[in-house]
């Protein structure tokens, strides 16, 4: 049998072809694989059959499909595909880290993983712990996205493009590209996007629009210092602009100062309301499922570092890359910004602070 040496079909005493019976060890593989695989949304789980299809020995897209559609098919399917434990253990780190789930690779890395499975507590991802399926928005349709950036006058502006087109990749987004736009041409393609959005209104999961340049507070800056209204911006998108996103989640990462201000930090001693108006048709407020994230506070300066990029968007890439998609977007920002209000930055010699602000109307959880 392939990959499984010396497991064969057993003869019933009638003659009938009996299942084989598996070694302990296996079994054991088989639920240690099963507690990882738990651990992977619907999408994660996709993209680790996809992975799997790369990786030596292969399995077939035939099997895959008959005998690995559920989490406990798929862990059955590899115990027998990649026994001994060892094998399955070398495969696992890396497919783990193309996904990437980081926070999943230490209970494969470990030496103990060749070893007798010793219980463990199983850590849970923040939305195991919600009851009900509705408590999180459905992004099994397409995610869309429009990535915008102001290069001119802008060191690191580049890298900011390339982190962003990777982790929107990772994220399973479709990008479109718009780089250098003086106003009209900006609010051209945008509103193309928008456009394009409606006209797929049905298959349509998520919206994220990124606009990375010089800025003040409400406004954006084009490449000759023209302005653009960041609310007029958040309008074409809200429910009657663009009925496409009604009741699913419309991301927008803003990466540009808010003023003049600076702040240079302090030093520490040490390190609703219900309503109900009785009405029987079902309405939505103009502007709900927006969720806005800003590089600083109002009225201050945002910062972008001349060789590496803006310091926003490389924290983003630093938590993705060590915990993948395993929180609500909300959670996954706090811990970006945990990130950038404990580091130390310098702007011509005075130190100075920055701290992200999250604007949210959301309804229910966003998972990537």
């Amino acid at each position: 049998m392939e990959g499984s040496p010396g497991i064969g079909w057993r003869s019933g005493s009638d003659g009938s072809r009996a299942p084989p019976k598996i070694p302990p060890a296996m079994e054991e593989l088989q639920s240690r694989l099963q507690e990882t695989l738990d651990l992977l949304s619907s999408q994660e789980l996709r993209s680790f059959r996809d992975h799997l299809r790369k990786v030596e020995p292969r399995v077939s897209q035939v099997k895959l499909e008959l005998e690995g559609r559920s989490p406990s098919e798929l862990a059955r399917l590899l115990a027998k595909q990649y026994y001994p434990p060892a094998a399955a253990k070398r495969v696992l780190v890396q497919v783990l880290e193309q996904l990437p789930r980081a926070d999943l690779l230490p209970r494969w890395q470990s030496a103990a993983a060749d070893g007798p499975v010793i219980p463990r507590k199983i850590p849970k991802r923040s939305y195991d712990c919600v009851e009900g399926e509705l408590d999180h928005y459905d992004l099994s349709g397409r995610r869309k996205a429009f990535l915008m950036c102001v290069k001119r006058n802008r060191l690191g502006a580049h890298q900011d493009v390339l982190l962003m087109e990777d982790w929107l990749g990772q994220c399973q987004f479709e990008n479109t590209l718009c780089i250098d736009p003086d106003k009209m041409e900006l609010l051209g393609k945008i509103t193309s996007f928008r456009d394009g959005l409606n006209e797929i209104k049905d298959d349509i999961g998520c919206c994220l629009v990124a606009l990375m340049s010089h800025g003040e507070e409400g406004f954006i800056k084009m490449k000759d210092g023209e302005k653009v209204s960041l609310e007029g911006i958040f309008e074409m998108f809200n429910n009657k602009n663009c009925p496409a996103l009604q009741e699913k989640p419309k991301i927008f990462i803003i990466q540009a100062c808010r003023g003049e201000r600076r702040d240079s930090g302090v030093e520490t001693d040490d390190e609703p309301m219900d309503s109900d108006d009785g009405s029987e048709k079902r309405r939505l407020p103009t502007f709900s499922d927006y969720f806005i994230i800003y590089p600083t506070q109002a009225d201050h300066v945002a910062l972008r570092d001349p060789r590496t990029g803006s310091v926003m968007i490389k924290a983003m890439t630093e938590v993705f890359k060590q915990y993948g998609n395993k929180w609500h977007i909300a959670d996954f920002f706090t811990k970006v910004n945990n990130r950038v209000v404990h580091r130390e930055f310098n702007l011509r010699n005075e130190p100075i602070k920055v701290s992200l602000v999250m604007e949210s109307t959301l309804t229910k959880f966003v998972y990537f």
